[in-house]
């Protein structure tokens, strides 16, 4: 007798979501299959990896949802960690945002979770920081993972490790419907260009900056970014600097990612600009002037999936069937262990919490649609 196995659920989208959500869905029993275009096109590639809600500066339920994400990093990262094998690069070094004087430091949105610095403790903790920056926030609570040459190759061998399937060189062309409107099957192109269908009545939508080509109702735009890397003395510099328009994050190892532009008119504009580079190098100048001098590693691009209020779309989509996990601009490195947490929770039914509902009503995608309260 042939005993008839369900599909897998099938994640859209091989970026950081896509990967976290796979990780938290095998360790719970489920079985699940990424499929993916091209996953080094991913936004978890890019990311310069900032835990960052409070130097960020978010606010409201965002920053809520940021402070939720950022207590769950540790245990995510051991559960990833411990699954694949292979250290994530997570690094509890603090973040330092620079202001041009004391009134405007007072200001910032997240000033109360922060420690005041005066010129004096600013230059202490950020050795050779730019004249013009006459005080600071010090957010110990807030820090960096190494996304791009740690933690997706990590997320990647603990979902081998758990069972996961993968698809890879696959486009997802559309979204199948029955005349309820309901998820009955995706239709794919392979790196051959051959289509085909695939039955499934469950799949996860994480194609980041591309998710409205799937789904019309999604308002997800892109917003690209430049960024580049220098290499360092070692100890050189130990804190985050985010600066406004342009942040330092120095790795471990000395390597210094430094960013980023944010371009809302490239669309998807593949590539390097000189203007863009001109930008970086004109920021990285005025906040720390002496990484001028520190040679270039590495310069890259890619393109955030940005939303109108610039916060995440997470939870149920128009389409029954499909789930939604994109829209999360800047913060996706951030939010992508609570983003993990409430999806899986939701497609397992494990949803009885007041705060989870609370949560995936705020970033519904029916926020955007006209008469939303």
């Amino acid at each position: 007798m042939t005993i008839a196995t369900r599909p897998p659920l099938r994640i859209l989208g091989g970026g950081l979501m896509g990967l976290a959500i796979a990780h938290q869905l095998a360790r719970r029993g489920k079985t699940v299959q990424v499929i993916s275009r091209r996953r080094s096109e991913a936004a978890g590639f890019v990311a310069a990896g900032m835990l960052a809600p409070h130097a960020e500066g978010l606010t409201g339920a965002l920053l809520q949802l940021g402070q939720a994400s950022l207590d769950l990093v540790p245990r995510w990262v051991a559960q990833i960690e411990l699954d694949g094998g292979l250290a994530c690069g997570l690094r509890a070094c603090g973040i330092v945002v620079p202001f041009h004087g004391e009134d405007e430091r007072d200001r910032y949105p997240t000033a109360d979770f922060g420690e005041a610095l005066d010129r004096s403790r600013l230059e202490r903790e950020v050795p050779g920081i730019g004249s013009a920056w006459r005080a600071g926030l010090l957010f110990e609570q807030d820090g960096q993972i190494d996304n791009r040459r740690q933690l997706m190759r990590a997320l990647e061998r603990a979902c081998t490790s758990l069972g996961v399937q993968f698809m890879e060189g696959t486009e997802v062309l559309k979204l199948e419907q029955d005349r309820s409107g309901a998820l009955t099957g995706i239709l794919l192109r392979n790196a051959i260009g051959e289509e085909q269908q695939l039955a499934t009545k469950e799949a996860v939508l994480c194609c980041g900056a591309w998710s409205q080509q799937l789904l019309d109702a999604l308002p997800v735009f892109p917003v690209k970014g430049q960024m580049l890397s220098l290499q360092a003395p070692r100890t050189a510099l130990k804190r985050v600097i985010f600066g406004p328009g342009t942040y330092l994050v120095p790795r471990e190892d000395g390597l210094v990612v430094v960013g980023a532009t944010s371009e809302r008119d490239a669309v998807f504009e593949e590539g390097l600009t000189p203007d863009g580079q001109k930008e970086l190098q004109a920021g990285l100048q005025a906040l720390l002037p002496q990484a001028a001098t520190w040679p270039p590693m590495e310069r890259w691009w890619g393109f955030r999936p940005c939303t109108p209020d610039e916060a995440p779309v997470l939870g149920s989509s128009p389409v029954p069937g499909v789930w939604l996990a994109t829209g999360h601009h800047r913060n996706g490195v951030l939010l992508a262990a609570i983003t993990a947490q409430l999806l899986t929770d939701s497609i397992l039914g494990d949803t009885d919490q007041a705060s989870h509902s609370a949560r995936m009503r705020q970033f519904s995608w029916q926020r955007f649609t006209t008469g939303h309260p």
